[in-house]
């Protein structure tokens, strides 16, 4: 399974699934992370903690446990 930490630095993904459940699945889902979403990989911190991302055209960073859930099909 591919998920967005295995997404590179400068390449994109699309989301295929949202694992886990309650107010993280919740969390991820209004920032307006959903299937079918494309989300673009700017740059990772120097101990991968967060990753920061482009998502419908706006700039957001998220922590390493958030994309371990999202299962990602690279483009």
């Amino acid at each position: 399974m591919l998920t967005l930490r295995d997404i590179p630095v400068g390449k994109s993904g699309t989301v295929l699934k949202i694992h886990g459940s309650g107010a993280l699945r919740r969390r991820i889902m209004d920032m307006g992370i959903t299937k079918g979403t494309s989300i673009y990989v700017r740059k990772v911190a120097p101990l991968g903690d967060p990753v920061e991302v482009t998502v419908r055209g706006y700039e957001l960073s998220i922590r390493k446990q958030e994309a371990e859930i999202l299962e990602m099909k690279e483009n």
